[in-house]
């Protein structure tokens, strides 16, 4: 799957027109590599998202073309403080 439209249905940015432009801005990496918009995510990926001074790391667990409101966290697990492996 394209990372902007992961970001969106994993609801991780609200809109696909956002993640296509933070994408394009060159603040998304999967696996430490800086990514155009139509790059695939895969599972077990690492992404990193940098905004303003800061930024968020996950670990993609599951791609699904839609899912539930309730279900969307459920597609990737946080890795602040966390050691990646």
């Amino acid at each position: 799957m394209r990372i902007d439209k992961y970001l969106k249905v994993s609801r991780v940015v609200k809109r696909r027109t956002v993640a296509n432009e933070v994408c394009s801005a060159g603040r998304v990496l999967i696996n430490d590599k800086v990514v155009k918009p139509g790059a695939e995510v895969k599972v077990g990926d690492i992404v990193t998202i940098r905004f303003g001074n800061g930024e968020t790391r996950f670990r993609v667990l599951a791609i699904k073309e839609t899912v539930r409101k309730e279900e969307a966290s459920e597609m990737y697990e946080l890795l602040e403080g966390k050691e990646v492996e």
